[in-house]
């Protein structure tokens, strides 16, 4: 039997990464490789990444069954993937947070929808196909981290910089923006460190991504996990180098920083998601703002480690005015990132702020699934309160230009220099961010089709 894993692409998206940074801002679909870990061995394995090279699927083996993940901005072209194959006769199986957050529409286009976590229904699902049964929906349960096996990383070798791995699921904060918690759950769950550290051992890249939502978690025992973690880390001497997921309470403990260093962390992506306090209060980000934190000297804590700290930043809240653009370059500046990623509000099904903005009629991108295209953060899909279109798109290029000219670049790398920061990671994310606006700004010069967004409020 032959099981063909498909990570579609998003063809806007792939327009701004035909450079020589590409293979730095791909990852691996984890998903699919996770998927393929469940299967037995009988089964005969091809996963496909199309944001690496789409193949001529009808030159290749026919196989028995066809399975599908798609994040919301993937969500259009996995339909037409769904189609093609049905076509031919091959049954389809559609899976990931789209598909769950968006059940009635991905029916339409699958001979079956998983929702949820996969680990619980997968061996079903694969008799199911064998037998010719296929079911409509399996409903996933959130799975026992103890039973999950290793991904199949050996299915997927070149054209990525980094490998990746999950070690927990789950998050216990609650941003409106965010569907993690509606998919994962809120409960912090942690795989055994002991199967952790063996899969690490079979991701061939020298680089790593963990991809939790967050590694380190917010209490004290997430905290002594994510310790016990990176000293079982030291002791395998695993000689990856690795970044993470995280929340800024990482700046506050010195024994935590100390044992990350040592087990091979080079950078942390923090969501600073605010340069306001009633930003951080209109998505569910108080975190941010507890102990009347001092934001600066959490980052300079981080980076006194040998660490990056990449912050990302959201704009086009309701609390976000004009100007708005400069003042998160400004507060990116002050803080002393490394790295600035400001993406725009983006309403993403099954989460709270999607309920809100579709209610309220501003979800300017609603026509589905075409539009699903452009719900990859980096495109305006909202009617936004005191931003249109063309103001929003000045203030994301004003912040960006502000961040990312020659000479804040040379001197974030002379610090990384100085302080033995991984220099050449920076510098390669800098000039990849930079290279990136200009060829954003020619991209939204030629989508006129959301150029209906009108001022609220």
């Amino acid at each position: 039997m032959r099981l063909c894993l498909v990570n579609p692409r998003n063809s806007l998206v792939s327009l701004t990464r035909k450079s020589c940074w590409r293979k730095y801002r791909v990852w691996k679909p984890l998903g699919l490789l996770a998927v393929a870990g469940l299967t037995p061995s009988e089964w005969e394995i091809s996963i496909i990444d199309e944001n690496l090279d789409v193949p001529d699927y009808e030159a290749m083996p026919r196989p028995d069954l066809v399975g599908i993940t798609a994040f919301t901005s993937q969500a259009n072209r996995a339909y037409k993937l769904a189609g093609e194959f049905r076509k031919r006769g091959v049954p389809v199986v559609m899976g990931g947070i789209h598909a769950s957050m968006c059940l009635d529409e991905a029916r339409r286009h699958a001979d079956s929808v998983v929702t949820g976590e996969a680990e619980s229904v997968w061996a079903q699902v694969l008799e199911d196909a064998r037998q010719g049964r296929l079911q409509p929906v399996y409903a996933g349960q959130h799975a026992s981290m103890a039973d999950i096996p290793p991904a199949r990383h050996d299915l997927l070798t070149g054209g990525y910089a980094f490998g990746s791995i999950q070690t927990t699921r789950g998050c216990p904060l609650d941003c409106g923006f965010c569907s993690v918690s509606a998919f994962n759950g809120y409960r912090y769950r942690q795989r055994p460190i002991a199967k952790v550290v063996e899969e690490f051992r079979t991701i061939r890249e020298k680089l790593v991504l963990i991809v939790d939502d967050n590694l380190i978690g917010i209490s004290t025992k997430h905290l002594a996990r994510a310790k016990d973690l990176f000293r079982a880390m030291i002791r395998a001497k695993l000689r990856k180098k690795w970044i993470c997921q995280a929340t800024i309470n990482m700046g506050d403990d010195e024994e935590l920083l100390t044992l990350a260093a040592k087990a091979g962390c080079k950078g942390v992506f923090i969501g600073f998601e605010s340069p306001t306090a009633e930003g951080l209060a209109e998505v569910g980000k108080k975190f941010n703002l507890l102990k009347h934190r001092d934001l600066r000297a959490s980052v300079r804590r981080i980076q006194r480690h040998g660490l990056i700290v990449l912050g990302s930043f959201i704009m086009g809240l309701d609390s976000d005015h004009r100007g708005i653009g400069e003042r998160t370059a400004e507060a990116a500046d002050h803080y002393g990132v490394d790295i600035l990623n400001a993406l725009f509000l983006t309403p993403l099904p099954g989460t709270r702020l999607w309920d809100q903005m579709k209610a309220q009629g501003r979800i300017a991108a609603d026509a589905f699934p075409g539009d699903w295209d452009y719900f990859t953060l980096s495109f305006p899909v909202a009617r936004y309160k005191h931003l249109s279109w063309t103001h929003i798109l000045q203030e994301m290029d004003t912040c960006n230009r502000r961040f990312y000219t020659v000479a804040h670049i040379c001197r974030r790398l002379w610090n990384s220099l100085r302080q033995r920061r991984a220099p050449l990671f920076l510098l390669v994310s800098n000039l990849s961010f930079r290279s990136n606006i200009r060829k954003d700004r020619d991209l939204y010069k030629k989508l006129d089709v959301l150029r209906g967004p009108a001022l609220i409020g």
